[in-house]
């Protein structure tokens, strides 16, 4: 029958194919035991010199994992079991291994680091949080510091040095905010000094669905305070309470809505005292109103995000953790402040973003490695080209996993809880009992002590002691309330007798919407063979119900006349609500695959402009050229305006043709009206295109052209593509927003986005463009103070910008010395109109407001239109024409 099934089913296939592979490294384990470690240790040079010679990786996998599997054994005292092997060898090919909670994960990335990490290129390894690359990389390091690689640690605080240094090293451990954060920092370093990441090659991601599916819904913005008021906030703070549900607006927690009534927008515009609250005008009023709707009626205090120390914190509905400085958008975090009653926060400006989706595709090699996978295997092969291969246990799977227990009401399902906990904890089993909220778990804290059962609460607002209070909920009558998987990352290994009592009891309270987080909470039970029990307590009135079919089951319930003490626990009803949740699982993942869509546009800009910068940084762009080549466009764009083919010459307009010329460039200086009189366009075209060439390099010979790359390049270039990007973000976010009404014309949103967005990136690369031609022409150069005053008392250091984890800029100390470019500051005084340092990013704001619509106070006339001033003329005759 297995040889049968290896036959038919795909991942049996792959379990035998990896099999071979774990066979060959056992056959080589006596020839490494033989070894003595300077031997073992020298396996690292040959095989890099192996790798010199030409000799492929693939080739020599099973050697080098045998290398390691001898190196941990000697070090750590850990030797890698025969599936370990197998995990080792799909997460080298680029695929992602699901491996049991228990199986050894940490130790199984091990092999592939190992393997990638010879050739010289780094290896990154990903985590969920600072406390988990840490700890695995002192746990792991001694195995890498053995064969002779180097090994780092990202850390939240540390500086662009000690940065660099450890990505600079064979193997980093590193979380993905870190590695994201870096990334667009170094898109917005002002040296190369600055730059701390080398080429992203491959990435090692642990927790895998965390991390690419449930965190990337939200992207990585690093942002800066913009100067729009909060007093609109505080106002809408007082109006939303005295509004009345379902008759002033209505609550859709399925689609996340909460429209407003006709009733309501009366109330609204009464309170307010404005006559139409959709004019064109109070946009903003309207944005505000949508945002404190939802702040009251769709984010709850202990649900969604926590209050502490006057600031409003987010809780990952995925792991309960708080997300420290994250922040939620569309001014849903600032109307929630306001709601609370705290201090609110103006909304910031993004500078630089990126979606965890398209981070992680930017690496040649991408693997990743968690328990629970194969329910979203289709969103990791659609997204990411990854294939998710179920790896066998190392000893059978004895957990059993009951059928769930239904209840009508939420009360009656928590004392059926409280009830079962103090059954198994009176046998001496621990029980690990996961909850959906905070508010939830400290309800059935209070609900067992008022029984006389202490308990651990693990949730979000406690999560610095989550790794050791979870380590130790496998210990006798241990009973332990944790919010979702909270100490997710953490083994939990049975105390002394805890096995003969029937091991770890799981309960969970609540379904979640998917399945995979449900998985991951009954994983916590049964590792390595060991004995253990799960079941899930169900009520019509949880959040997953409601939503997604509760009704038909209350209405059975009623009609067969169940009491709400009165349970139904049968397979059938777990199947069911699985399949609701299958349901659910595909929902989201086509609105994540949607979202994706729109930036995958945004993506291919980032790139442009990214590549871009980085060649300007590097000293690797073409200023001359390009400076040149923009002339030739603006020339002909004065010709084809001024002079257009199927005009009569009569018709052209030379004068206004050097007037546009002339606020790029001195055109006038050598060339006159009567110069261009009698030509045709292509002798017109060529005499100022000459004109402009020899304007150029006239500006040329005046400074140098070594000073002049610098000044194009570094003082020209570099802030006006930071300045011109940031504004584009703005513009492009606001273009997202309202795309979808697109769709009332008969018209598909996203191909109106992909079009008006290549519209909109070709002005911004034209706006680049002429602002650098005209400061080209327009800067003075002069020389500036001894190089022993620039020594002494030069220009103030251009911070870096170290990002929290919701992007928000921090200044950083800079090392000392650290100034621009010395041949710059010797050799250029100030420049009047460009800025001699680059300015700090957060602040830039303050002096330079992004592009924002014009809101007209009138409509707009057209220009055959009767002007309105009442002369009875046309508007392009009257008031019109000095427009």
């Amino acid at each position: 029958m297995a040889f049968i099934k290896s036959i038919i089913d795909g991942n049996e296939r792959e379990v035998a194919r990896l099999r071979r592979t774990a066979r060959a490294v056992n056959a080589l384990e006596p020839e490494m035991e033989a070894l003595s470690d300077a031997d073992l240790q020298a396996k690292t040079a040959e095989f890099r010199n192996r790798l010199e010679q030409g000799e492929s990786l693939d080739a020599m996998l099973p050697e080098t994992f045998a290398v390691v599997r001898e190196a941990g054994r000697r070090t750590i005292g850990m030797r890698h079991f025969d599936v370990q092997i197998m995990g080792g060898q799909v997460l080298y090919e680029g695929r992602i291994a699901e491996m049991k909670t228990g199986e050894g994960k940490t130790l199984v990335a091990t092999l592939p680091v190992y393997a990638r990490a010879l050739e010289g290129r780094g290896v990154h390894v990903v985590t969920v949080n600072d406390y988990l690359a840490r700890r695995d990389a002192e746990w792991m390091g001694p195995i890498y510091q053995f064969l002779g690689l180097s090994i780092g640690v990202i850390q939240h605080g540390l500086d662009s040095a000690q940065r660099r240094e450890a990505y600079n090293c064979d193997v980093t451990y590193v979380t993905n905010n870190e590695v994201g954060f870096d990334y667009l920092r170094d898109n917005m370093a002002w040296q190369v000094e600055d730059l701390v990441q080398r080429e992203l090659y491959f990435a090692l991601v642990d927790e895998v669905d965390s991390i690419l599916i449930d965190e990337a819904r939200t992207p990585l913005i690093i942002s800066g305070p913009s100067q729009e008021s909060t007093e609109l906030y505080e106002k809408f703070a007082q109006i939303i309470p005295r509004l009345r549900k379902d008759e002033d607006f209505t609550v859709d927690e399925k689609a996340h809505a909460v429209p407003i009534t006709e009733a309501g927008v009366a109330r609204v515009e009464k309170m307010l005292g404005v006559q139409n609250l959709y004019d064109q005008r109070n946009i903003e009023l309207t944005h505000q109103l949508n945002a404190a709707l939802k702040a009251w009626n769709l984010f709850h205090r202990d649900q969604q995000y926590i209050v502490k120390d006057g600031e409003v914190i987010i809780v990952d509905e995925f792991t309960g953790r708080l997300m420290y400085g994250r922040r939620y958008s569309d001014g849903i975090h600032q109307a929630i402040e306001a709601k609370e009653g705290i201090k609110v926060r103006g909304e910031d400006q993004t500078l630089a973003t990126i979606t965890f989706q398209n981070l992680f595709r930017l690496y040649d090699h991408l693997a990743g490695m968690t328990g629970t996978a194969k329910t979203e295997e289709r969103e990791f092969r659609d997204i990411y080209g990854l294939d998710v291969v179920v790896i066998p246990t190392n000893m059978p799977m004895i957990r059993k996993d009951q059928s769930d227990i239904v209840y009508k009401s939420e009360k009656a399902k928590f004392d059926a809880v409280v009830d079962e906990i103090i059954a198994e904890h009176s046998k001496g089993r621990p029980v690990l009992v996961g909850t959906r909220s905070i508010e939830k778990s400290e309800l059935l804290a209070t609900m067992l002590r008022r029984k006389g059962v202490e308990c651990n609460v693990l949730n979000a607002k406690y999560h610095e002691q989550e790794a050791e209070i979870v380590k130790d909920a496998g210990q006798e009558a241990q009973v332990t309330i944790a919010t979702n998987m909270a100490g997710r990352g953490t083994d939990i290994k049975l105390g002394e007798g805890v096995a003969r009592n029937g091991g770890l009891h799981i309960i969970g309270t609540e379904r979640h919407e998917a399945r995979r987080i449900d998985n991951q909470l009954r994983g916590r039970s049964g590792r390595q063979g060991d004995p253990g029990s799960t079941r899930f307590y169900i009520s019509l009135e949880d959040e997953v119900m409601r939503l997604f079919g509760g009704e038909r089951m209350t209405a059975i319930m009623e009609r067969v006349g169940f009491t709400d003490e009165q349970p139904i626990e049968s397979g059938l009803v777990t199947k069911s609500i699985e399949r609701a949740q299958g349901k659910v699982e595909n929902h989201n993942y086509e609105t994540r695959k949607h979202v994706l869509e729109y930036d995958d546009v945004m993506n291919k800009q980032r790139g442009i402009i990214y590549a871009d910068r980085r060649a300007i940084l590097e000293g690797q762009f073409d200023s001359r050229t390009f400076m040149l080549q923009t002339l030739d466009a603006k020339v002909d764009e004065a010709v084809e305006e001024n002079a257009p083919e199927n005009a009569h010459p009569s018709e052209w307009d030379l004068e206004e043709m050097l007037n546009s010329l002339e606020l790029t460039f001195p055109v006038k200086r050598a060339v006159s009206v009567a110069d261009l009189e009698g030509k045709d366009r292509e002798e017109i075209r060529r005499l100022l295109r000459e004109n402009a060439r020899a304007t150029y390099e006239t500006k040329e010979s005046e400074v140098t052209s070594e000073i002049l790359r610098i000044v194009e390049q570094r003082y020209l270039l570099l802030p006006i593509i930071d300045r011109q990007w940031v504004d584009h973000l703005y513009v492009m976010d606001h273009l997202k927003t309202g795309i979808g009404l697109r769709g009332y014309g008969q018209k598909d949103p996203r191909v109106e986005y992909e079009k008006e967005a290549f519209e909109i990136f070709e002005s911004l690369k034209n706006n680049i463009a002429d602002e650098a031609i005209k400061g080209v022409f327009r800067v003075q150069i002069e020389h500036g103070p001894p190089p022993d005053q620039v020594a002494q008392g030069g220009p103030a250091p251009m911070p870096p910008f170290a990002p929290i984890p919701s992007g928000e800029l921090i200044p950083q100390p800079m090392p000392a010395g650290r100034v621009a470019p010395p041949e710059v500051e010797q050799l250029l005084g100030p420049m009047p109109g460009v800025a001699r340092q680059p300015r700090q990013l957060h602040t830039n704001k303050e002096e330079e407001e992004p592009a924002k619509p014009i809101h007209r106070d009138q409509p707009k006339v057209g220009r055959n239109e009767l002007c309105p001033c009442g002369s009875g003329k046309k508007f392009k005759r009257c008031h019109g024409a000095a427009a």
